[in-house]
């Protein structure tokens, strides 16, 4: 036992000596130029701005068919909707699971537009793998760090949201868990965090953006609906994003938000977002350093 307890604290002191470990993979010192990931029809990463639109959770055929194409006809370049939904409730509606995967996956087909939707389980991933273009890991499962490896080892790009708690060092080190296992096409997500402010759903922490650009070489987007939950402030937030550098924003849209079953108080209408999707054009066009 005095051998063991020995060796324990002799591995200690060489630890503390090396001092923290770098996020190697995810580091801009190593890699200095931006990863881009291409999909069909569109790239995240490397100067450009991408929308990701769509419905919280997929409800049903027509919900999902008229909010795809209202959203593909406005210009996004990316269908999200959830098949699996992590509610703070157990008896909020939890998603149509697979129905869903199979909805998205016909949406897809007759939109065009890539589509990312959430994992929530290991064992559900290669269901969501099977269906998805791009594999979310939500805020609640950020340091979920099984889920993390198993998601790594897939070949779809990652988006990975910020926890409610978690700092910019632990949202690399999540990333670098992926990386690890061979995944290098990580989006890092920014979507508000818990603070003491009560008058939004969460803060949205734009500088994070600024110190992941510096720090990181991945795609860095936004999700203004999650960290305000009211609709009226998404477009300003989504415009703040596009100015401090961000790569892109997912913002949700549903095509009647008074019936969602989920989040229908932050999701814009066709109509609304058509109108972001004209204003995000033209402050692009303000932003030559961008294009």
């Amino acid at each position: 036992m005095i051998q063991a307890r020995a060796e324990i604290e002799k591995l200690a002191g060489t630890a503390a000596q090396a001092g923290p470990l770098p996020q190697d993979l995810a580091s801009r010192q190593w890699h200095r130029q931006d990863t881009v990931i291409s999909l069909p029809g569109v790239q995240i990463g490397g100067g450009g701005f991408v929308v990701i639109a769509g419905p919280c959770s997929v409800e049903s055929y027509q919900q999902l068919m008229a909010t795809a194409q209202a959203v593909k006809r406005a210009g996004a370049g990316v269908l999200r909707g959830g098949a699996y939904k992590p509610r703070s409730s157990p008896y909020s509606f939890q998603g149509l699971g697979p129905e869903g995967l199979e909805l998205l996956a016909r949406a897809r087909e007759l939109t065009g537009l890539p589509v990312v939707t959430e994992v929530m389980d290991s064992a559900e991933l290669e269901l969501v793998e099977a269906c998805a273009d791009i594999i979310q890991v939500g805020a609640r499962n950020v340091q979920n760090f099984s889920l993390l490896k198993k998601v790594g080892r897939c070949r779809k790009p990652v988006l990975l949201k910020r926890g409610l708690m978690t700092t910019v060092k632990e949202l690399l080190l999540s990333a670098e868990y992926i990386m690890a296992e061979g995944n290098s096409q990580v989006i890092l997500c920014e979507r508000g965090i818990r603070t003491f402010e009560t008058a939004t759903r969460n803060t949205l922490d734009l500088s994070a953006v600024c110190v992941l650009k510096e720090m990181t070489h991945l795609p860095v987007i936004v999700d203004p609906s999650h960290a305000v939950g009211q609709r009226r402030w998404v477009g300003p937030l989504a415009r703040a994003a596009l100015a401090v550098g961000a790569d892109g924003v997912m913002v949700e849209v549903h095509h009647r938000p008074e019936d969602a079953l989920c989040d229908g108080e932050q999701s814009l209408r066709p109509e609304e977002f058509s109108r972001l999707m004209a204003e995000l054009n033209l402050l692009r066009s303000l932003l030559p350093l961008r294009a």
